[in-house]
């Protein structure tokens, strides 16, 4: 089977409002969550989509999706973990539950606010996630990557023909992803930035999906003032 992971525990410090995490915040006439399930909703090969909410606020999106989606059987709610990580194996704990487990399992892991995520992108997610097991979506650096070691002078500047920004989504077999965190340390835990890193850390390959430079992560309020321009740019196309 194939599952939506849906990462939307953040309370959005990082956008300096203290009343609202950034994933409900108002994207057009929508809020940006809305936006993303929408677009995942799109994809007929995706059997559940979970969301994995803070504990704080899991009644509030609720209440969002049945405003705006109305009740749907394939989205399903529920408390997301301390980071992103934790949220995936809350979202892993509550599939298998419903579910069972299985090695042909395939879980789809994405931003709640990335709202502008195609459905070919999604596909090929599911597509390499079944060939490879894990893969992960990125576009070219278009900039000069410098690298500084003390945060004051260059340490290097890597070959920008091999850099990529990661973006989501992040696709693995349910069982691989599961043993690999398992099997961490502690102190490997504390150093993930995202789920690839798992893999990275148990030098298990990760495909490469090529993403779209308009799959933006909405973590600024300049970035939601971007993300209204492209609203606005799609309605008048």
């Amino acid at each position: 089977m194939i599952f939506g992971g849906i990462l939307a525990g953040g309370t959005g410090t990082r956008m300096n409002i203290v009343n609202m995490p950034k994933q409900f915040l108002m994207l057009g006439e929508k809020p940006i969550i809305i936006h993303t399930l929408e677009k995942f909703l799109l994809c007929n090969r995706l059997d559940k989509i979970y969301v994995g909410v803070h504990k704080d606020w899991l009644t509030y999106c609720q209440e969002l999706v049945e405003k705006y989606i109305g009740h749907c059987e394939k989205i399903k709610i529920i408390q997301g973990g301390q980071d992103r990580n934790a949220t995936i194996m809350n979202i892993i704990e509550s599939l298998e539950e419903e579910f069972g487990t299985s090695e042909e399992n395939i879980i789809v892991t994405h931003d709640a606010v990335r709202p502008f995520i195609s459905l070919k992108v999604i596909e090929e997610n599911i597509d390499s996630a079944f060939q490879y097991g894990a893969c992960d979506t990125v576009i070219p650096a278009t900039d000069t990557i410098v690298v500084s070691e003390d945060t004051k002078v260059i340490s290097g500047i890597p070959e920008r023909s091999q850099m990529y920004q990661g973006q989501t989504p992040q696709s693995f077999k349910v069982n691989l992803l599961k043993k690999m965190y398992t099997d961490l340390t502690e102190e490997e835990k504390n150093i993930l930035t995202d789920a690839c890193k798992i893999c990275v850390i148990r030098k298990v390959p990760v495909h490469l999906v090529e993403g779209d430079s308009l799959n933006i992560k909405i973590t600024t309020i300049t970035d939601l003032s971007i993300a209204n321009a492209i609203m606005r740019g799609e309605k008048t196309e």
